[in-house]
């Protein structure tokens, strides 16, 4: 049950980081988790893990470190139109 429970936290962290970046849309579920959980490595070792958590990942450096990570990554392989 908790690994589940941390790839649905993940895929959470995925869709917000997603919508804070406005990559969300091209994003797949598969897309949402992979960024909750590799940002919300990057952002608790980066930042540490204070503030409210679920599933053993602080949620609020969990999403700045999706953020970062979603953004680095649309930039290296983002599409330019």
């Amino acid at each position: 049950m908790g690994l589940i429970w941390s790839l649905l936290v993940g895929a959470l962290i995925g869709v917000i980081a997603g919508a804070i970046t406005n990559k969300g849309e091209s994003m797949g579920w598969i897309a949402n988790i992979v960024a909750g959980l590799v940002g919300s490595a990057i952002g608790q070792s980066l930042l540490g893990s204070w503030g409210p958590s679920l599933a053993g990942m602080a949620l609020v450096p969990s999403i700045i470190g999706a953020v970062i990570f979603v953004a680095v990554i649309s930039f290296f392989f983002g599409r330019s139109n």
